[in-house]
């Protein structure tokens, strides 16, 4: 595959970006985690299994939110 210049700093860009969005949702998932999963483990994860984490740490501030349980 050949490319030009601006194409490959384009294709660079793009993997910078998607590599910092992949390292805040993990930063994110360790903080609701509380521990449960450190930063090493949770970089391990698919992104399939970070969609379902995301998924239950949602559910699970909608629970808490609707019978006013103390979060923080």
């Amino acid at each position: 595959m050949t490319l030009k210049n601006e194409e490959i700093l384009d294709l660079l860009s793009g993997m910078e970006a998607e590599s910092k969005a992949i390292k805040e949702e993990v930063i994110r998932i360790c903080w609701y985690m509380r521990g449960g999963i450190n930063y090493d483990q949770a970089m391990m994860l698919s992104k399939t299994e970070r969609e379902i984490v995301a998924k239950l740490i949602k559910e699970n501030l909608e629970t808490t939110k609707n019978t006013k349980l103390p979060f923080f």
